[in-house]
């Protein structure tokens, strides 16, 4: 998988990627991500890539031209998804990653200021996503973020296939939050765990982790039980 990311800060992007297993990932070749600075390809001798928008109001919005020649300068996978990070986007979530995991290419295009200038979303038609009702000051997390969870559905990227098998929201959890997990001392301030995690039986313990699953998700998320 092959990730491109359009962003004015790029070592956001590359500093949290040189990270944990983002950067086995990228190591063992199973990810690759690529920064694409718009203000590269700025024709403003100050490399601007913003201006006051037409009507008048508050803060700076990107100009077409920058953004369209970086798109246009990446090299393209014949599959391959572009993805603008915005609020007014469709909700990301675990079903989406999949889904977006099916791509050899994703181009995220990441915003700053007030937003972007519509012949942007006009001209290039990127898919929109969002990841929460809430504004952030730019893409970059969001890109961060897909770029995270997308991953974890590709062979080889965690190591083990079946380690994001178990995860909330995934196939293997039947879209429930995850089960809750214990580790040695079997006991820590009173608080001890589960018998039924102790005594070797396997068919007890993936009983008790269903039902576990299950009232958490009644508690903490009854929505998705709908």
């Amino acid at each position: 998988m092959i990730y491109n990311v359009i962003t004015l800060f790029p070592k956001i992007i590359e500093d949290y990627c040189a990270e944990s297993i983002t950067k086995r990932g990228i190591k063992n070749s199973v990810i690759e991500v690529k920064t694409h600075n718009p203000r590269d390809y700025s024709l403003d001798k100050h490399r601007r890539v913003d201006d006051t928008p037409y009507g008048g109001g508050e803060g700076m919005v990107l100009a077409c031209q920058p953004i369209f020649d970086c798109y246009f300068d990446i090299e393209k996978k014949e599959n391959f998804e572009f993805i603008m990070l915005t609020p007014q986007g469709e909700k990301f979530s675990q079903k989406i990653a999949k889904e977006l995991s099916s791509f050899e290419q994703i181009i995220l295009l990441c915003g700053h200021y007030e937003g972007f200038d519509e012949r942007i979303r006009l001209g290039l038609k990127p898919r929109e996503i969002s990841i929460g009702d809430y504004v952030l000051t730019g893409g970059e997390l969001p890109a961060l973020v897909l770029i995270d969870s997308i991953s974890r559905n590709l062979k080889d990227y965690l190591g083990k296939d079946a380690s994001s098998h178990n995860d909330s929201f995934s196939e293997g959890m039947s879209g429930l939050l995850e089960y809750p997990h214990y580790t040695k001392p079997r006991e820590y301030k009173g608080m001890k765990v589960p018998d039924v995690l102790l005594g070797g039986n396997h068919k007890e313990i993936e009983e008790f982790r269903k039902q576990q699953s299950l009232e958490r998700t009644q508690k903490k998320r009854p929505d998705l039980l709908n």
